[in-house]
């Protein structure tokens, strides 16, 4: 599956790491903007580095609205 910069993801239904779920319409629904962001593996220096890049953002993301979720076949 392709996606574009801009596109909307299908929905989906997800575990977090505290044991929640979450589902990608009911955060769409709410009115909040969604950076989804793929990585291929947890504790890798290529994929750390991107999720710090949004960890270190996260709060100017916040503060517009968005909110940040990273998806790993490891997660």
């Amino acid at each position: 599956m392709n996606f574009e910069v801009g596109q909307n993801a299908p929905d989906f239904e997800a575990e977090l790491t505290d044991g929640t779920t979450i589902r990608l319409s009911e955060i769409l629904d709410g009115g909040e903007k969604v950076i989804l962001y793929f990585y291929p593996k947890d504790s890798t220096p290529g994929c750390t580095k991107q999720a710090c890049d949004f960890r270190d953002n996260f709060d100017r993301l916040k503060a517009v609205g968005y909110r940040v979720i990273g998806v790993s076949k490891d997660s």
